[in-house]
């Protein structure tokens, strides 16, 4: 399988060398530059041109990681922006053209359990998805009167799953579910939502920007 070749984009040296160390030893990623202020890692996407970049939000220099990462999309619009930071705060998630840009994830340094659900979001955001970090979904509760709320309880959790970048084989797995199961359900979000005409591609897009667009922070 080839490697997908990446950008880390990160100020504190003993994280930036540990993802480095540790995404060296995946399969599905290959590290090629490594910036650690928003100036340099445009310089550095326009360079290499890499698949994906794993950008913090607080970095030195002038720029911080979501000008970077917005100056980056606008110049390559197809490469995948993984923000990995600290910040919970909803403002730094709406900041990012979530609704008219793909290819985006944003995940949290203290809910990234393992390096798989770093490697998914790098993923999911090469192929043009948009992946939440499961804290942030779990922070949220469907807003009354919204479609949301009239989903079951597991296609609540499906959802979440979708969110978070599982393909379909991934989300049976951890649910104990056949595929087949899993598309039924997922066709029944769809619905639920009115987005049974879009390609799936665009529907899981769309499904997820749903969930926070239409939900409001848990008390």
């Amino acid at each position: 399988m080839a490697r997908a070749p990446i950008i880390i984009v990160e100020d504190e040296a003993l994280f930036s060398e540990l993802l480095q160390t540790t995404l060296s030893k995946e399969e599905g990623v290959e590290v090629i530059g490594v910036a650690k202020d928003g100036e340099t890692a445009v310089k550095l996407a326009d360079e290499v041109k890499p698949d994906a970049i794993l950008m913090d939000i607080e970095l030195q220099g002038s720029i911080d990681g979501i000008e970077a990462a917005l100056q980056i999309k606008q110049h390559h619009p197809k490469t995948g922006i993984v923000i990995l930071t600290s910040h919970r705060d909803r403002r730094y998630l709406t900041s990012l053209p979530l609704e008219t840009s793909t290819g985006w994830a944003y995940l949290l340094k203290q809910s990234v359990q393992d390096i798989d659900s770093v490697v998914r979001a790098i993923q999911g955001s090469i192929m043009g998805m948009v992946v939440l970090d499961p804290a942030v979904m779990g922070g949220l509760r469907p807003r009354q009167g919204s479609a949301l709320v009239k989903l079951t309880p597991r296609q609540q959790q499906v959802l979440e799953l979708v969110a978070q970048g599982y393909n379909n084989a991934a989300i049976a797995k951890r649910l104990t579910l056949t595929e087949k199961s899993v598309e039924t359900y997922i066709h029944a979000i769809y619905q639920e939502l009115q987005l049974a005409n879009e390609q799936d591609s665009h529907a899981r897009v769309k499904a997820t920007l749903y969930y926070p667009e239409n939900s409001d922070s848990a008390k």
